[in-house]
């Protein structure tokens, strides 16, 4: 019975870090530069070199061969992100505005143990974020009059970017896997049935409600959530005892819907987690010092997400094939070195390059969410405690980037008395440049615990 509880016990912490609000600005979209401060500190790189229980993540083969250990860690991110404005922009506020919200925290945890020489089971829990902004009242959109002397108003404002008030959105996404893995010969494989839950909220769009396909879950619904799941698959080979290969892969996370956003989100409130493909390299170039580089693909145009942000007409929001946020594939390069010092310490050291998810074209949209980050150096160490109890560091240093492009202006129909048609088809608005832009800073800490061998206890007896 106490093997049990302490079981439990640990389980539960784990899960319990990882479903804290999960919220970061990443460099692949709102996908992290890793999970856990190593692969962070590595640029994100890894699927071909594991060597803490977080490698599951990316490659659920990559635990054969670890020791029986528990790893927790938190990341905080500090990200500035917002907009500006040139020229007279008639769906946003015009200035230079920027979010509020600058810490997020990030947790992550998991646990690996041995089956045999060749085998492991292990469980990580682990989060995505990045679709986070917070604009005040501070800038105001003006009202859109039309008629003589602008008597009549065609768009009222009441406060805020877009005139609805205090607006931003906000996505949480955390994971549990559960993975089992095996070796044969050179080659070890992994598969990783996933639990996924996702949390949203969009606040300030009310003056859009005309282009909803339901006005009334649309905006300022406060927080809903679904869930889902899908799983991962990995290989990793050993090619020679210097040089290895990691493939990996991850079904989309398929979601319930986000009924209250079923008029704001494409398909009835549809927001599927994408599907990812991630390879990689690692080269041992001295039993101390490995060399890593990565690529992963990430699917973002095969959800709704990726359905085109121009024209919109009206009840384009929320319907069918409906208005996204015009979201691309992404394709990025990570590249890392460690090196495992002759004393307790190893030093990392990376880079990590992405392609843009936001087209230019969706500047606008990409204002509420600029996900824009391209280039990142990254850092960071190891120290050996105990023989038993390590920690890690590592930040992350994302440049400065941004999109810009005319501002997408929506269709106006409207007929008044005496007689004031309009009758404007969507269009951009060649008037206004719309540059979304954002960067951020990020810090991760993990503690992980080894037990010795042979011991079977679940709570750590000796640190």
């Amino acid at each position: 019975m106490k093997k049990f509880i302490s079981r439990s016990f640990l389980i539960t912490l784990t899960t319990a870090a990882a479903f804290s609000p999960s919220l970061s600005f990443g460099a692949d979209g709102y996908f992290l530069t890793g999970y856990g401060p190593r692969q962070r500190a590595l640029g994100g790189a890894g699927v071909a070199d594991s060597r803490d229980p977080m490698a599951m993540s990316i490659n659920p083969a990559g635990i054969v061969g670890l020791d029986r250990t528990f790893q927790v860690g938190l990341a905080a991110s500090l990200p500035e992100r917002g907009y500006s404005t040139t020229g007279l922009p008639a769906v946003l506020a015009p200035g230079d505005v920027r979010s509020g919200r600058p810490i997020f925290p990030v947790p992550n945890g998991a646990y690996v143990q041995p089956i045999d020489a060749e085998s492991a089971w292990g469980v990580a829990n682990y989060g995505n974020g990045g679709l986070n902004t917070s604009y005040d009242f501070q800038h105001f959109k003006p009202p859109v009059k039309a008629g003589p002397g602008g008597a009549i108003t065609v768009a009222p404002s009441f406060g805020g970017i877009l005139g609805g008030g205090w607006a931003g959105l906000d996505l949480q996404q955390s994971f549990m896997s559960v993975t089992y893995a095996r070796k044969f010969g050179p080659i070890t494989v992994g598969f990783s049935p996933t639990l996924a839950i996702q949390m949203f909220n969009a606040q300030g769009l009310k003056i859009l409600s005309p282009y909803s396909s339901n006005m009334y879950n649309f905006s300022d619904m406060g927080y809903d959530w679904s869930a889902g799941g899908g799983f991962r698959v990995g290989v990793e080979w050993r090619a020679t005892n210097e040089l290895r290969f990691g493939l990996a892969g991850a079904t989309p996370m398929f979601m319930s819907k986000l009924e209250k956003y079923r008029g704001l989100i494409a398909d009835n409130g549809s927001f599927d987690i994408p599907a990812t493909l991630i390879a990689g390299v690692a080269y041992d170039l001295l039993p101390s010092l490995t060399l890593m580089a990565d690529w992963r693909h990430i699917f973002y145009s095969a959800t709704t997400a990726g359905y085109a942000s121009f024209p919109i007409w009206y009840g384009s929001f929320g319907s069918y094939g409906g208005s996204g946020f015009d979201w691309r594939d992404t394709d990025s390069a990570s590249f890392g070195v460690e090196w495992r010092t002759a004393s307790k310490l190893t030093l990392r050291v990376g880079y990590h390059y992405s392609t843009l998810l936001m087209r230019e074209r969706s500047a606008t949209l990409a204002a509420l969410a600029p996900l824009v980050a391209a280039h990142a150096v990254t850092g960071g160490f190891g120290y050996q405690l105990t023989e038993n109890s390590s920690i890690d560091f590592a930040a992350i240093h994302d440049f400065k980037n941004s999109v810009s492009y005319f501002e997408n202006a929506p269709f106006v129909g409207r007929a008044f008395f005496p007689a004031i048609p309009i009758n404007l088809l969507p269009h951009y608005n060649t008037n206004a440049v719309i540059t979304a832009w954002g960067r951020a800073t990020q810090f991760t800490v993990g503690y992980n615990y080894k037990w010795d061998a042979g011991d079977t206890s679940w709570i750590p007896s000796h640190f």
